[in-house]
């Protein structure tokens, strides 16, 4: 879905951390593993905690209990813990007679499995990394407590405002399942689109191209000239999303997007579907993109680009650490909402693709859930989240945090393009809510095979109605939509 990247898991990289962005499950173990596991697990019949409680009071609004351990496990990726430790520090000035026990692991799943299955989960988990549990299954097994206490809790730096309304767009409906309950506070705040090096443009004398006959006419130049216009993870085509869905969404409406995470009749044959698709496919028939893309990782793909390569690419804010060790001091990295089709698109240039990542959450039977919940409470101050934007160079979900400190080029443009983007900010449920279905079947099964001139715009649509139909027919999997 931070700061060091390759060096975790093999190389996952902040793949590690995406998963992150609710994210793909990137690696993920097979999640029903984890539900057959969790099946005895239980949680009580509503998943809502029944907590140890001490006093509120202004500074304890919560009710934690003053003495009570924490019990905090967290994903040690590209973001690192420092962030979560520094929090820490700041929970133990408020309750010095609390022990805070971090556990820092890259094994989630394997590390919390048993945890779980006997009845004694950690208070606050960090849900990150390749072996990210599937979300859906644990909301569907009823495991995780409700975050609504949280959500309502007066925030850390103004008691006048509540938690919920200090967060970005998009942030609490990531942690929603089906209405109400907010089951998830993802940390991180991951903007999606298409990426680029304002040098590299500079060399064609080029601003962005904020229309398609522009961004055609922009990689035409740049082939002469022996430069790709795009390049994307081959190997992993579910990244081609990250700037696609936006695409389709600026071109149709966020209800194209809906209907799609929505598993409806028919959602992948919407006109604005194909349209995002042809012109997709244009880049493949017209040989913009770089040879050799189908077979390129999510980090050769990048590395390809900071070598300037190629242009573009669609990737997350994440690219930055990822790919800092190839990434030439004057590169200017930028980020782009999606370029407009034409005059007839529903919504302005700027529409972006921009949500949660990093996500959090408390296990229904753990032993101090208010204190978890104060944690993150803490972890959404201003203090706390210039702390983290500072250490990772990732934006959080705290709205603000920004003020006086300086932006890297990457982080500045994409914190301009959410300010452009204003309310448009779409927020794709598929790469949270089905996993498999996102990442493999529509990634890798119909736009992969698409990028790579193996299927044609129609056929892959076909194929994505397809799996979108199977999946909707699928008893053996917890559904999701829209409310």
């Amino acid at each position: 879905m931070g700061s060091t990247s390759a060096q975790n898991n093999g190389g996952l990289g902040r793949r590690d951390v995406i998963k992150r962005s609710a994210a793909l499950g990137l690696v993920g173990v097979p999640a029903v593993s984890f539900l057959s596991a969790c099946a005895s697990g239980g949680g009580d019949s509503n998943g809502t905690p029944k907590p140890n409680k001490g006093r509120t009071s202004a500074k304890n609004p919560l009710g934690v209990n003053a003495t009570a351990p924490l019990d905090f496990v967290i994903f040690d990726g590209g973001f690192g813990t420092q962030y979560a430790k520094d929090a820490n520090v700041l929970y133990n000035k408020t309750f010095p007679k609390a022990k805070v026990t971090l556990t820092p692991t890259q094994k989630i799943q394997t590390t919390l499995q048993p945890r779980f299955n006997g009845g004694t989960p950690p208070d606050l988990i960090d849900n990150s990394g390749a072996e990210q549990m599937d979300m859906g299954v644990l909301v569907g097994q009823k495991q995780l407590a409700d975050l609504t206490p949280l959500m309502d809790a007066p925030s850390y730096d103004d008691p006048n405002k509540k938690v919920r309304d200090t967060l970005r767009p998009g942030v609490l409906e990531m942690g929603q399942y089906n209405g109400k309950p907010v089951y998830v506070m993802n940390y991180a705040y991951t903007v999606y689109g298409v990426w680029y090096s304002q040098k590299a443009l500079d060399r064609f004398d080029a601003k962005y191209p904020e229309n398609w006959d522009d961004m055609l006419a922009l990689c035409a130049k740049a082939k002469k000239k022996g430069v790709a216009g795009w390049t994307y993870a081959g190997k992993y085509p579910y990244y081609i999303p990250f700037s696609l869905y936006p695409f389709i969404g600026k071109i149709g409406g966020r209800e194209v997007l809906d209907a799609i995470d929505n598993l409806e009749p028919n959602c992948w044959k919407a006109p604005a579907v194909k349209a995002a698709f042809d012109a997709y496919y244009e880049l493949y028939k017209k040989g913009y993109i770089l040879q050799g893309t189908p077979g390129l990782d999510h980090i050769q793909s990048q590395t390809a680009w900071t070598q300037y390569k190629a242009l573009f690419i669609p990737d997350g804010s994440w690219v930055e650490n990822e790919a800092a060790k190839t990434t030439p001091k004057d590169f200017q990295m930028k980020v782009s909402a999606p370029s407009s089709l034409d005059s007839s698109d529903k919504l302005p240039f700027g529409t972006i693709w921009a949500s949660g990542g990093e996500p959090y959450i408390v296990p229904a039977k753990a032993k101090n859930p208010l204190g978890a919940m104060e944690q993150l409470r803490i972890m959404l101050s201003e203090e706390s989240s210039k702390n983290f934007i500072q250490k990772v160079k990732s934006l959080s979900s705290y709205n603000g945090g920004t003020d006086g400190i300086t932006l890297t080029s990457a982080l500045q443009s994409g914190a301009d393009a959410l300010k452009l983007a204003g309310g448009n900010v779409l927020n794709p449920r598929l790469q949270d809510w089905y996993v498999d279905l996102q990442k493999q079947k529509i990634g890798v099964g119909a736009l992969g095979e698409m990028m790579a001139g193996r299927m044609t715009p129609a056929e892959c649509v076909k194929k994505c109605q397809q799996y979108s139909d199977a999946a909707a027919k699928d008893s053996s999997i917890t559904h999701y939509k829209h409310q």
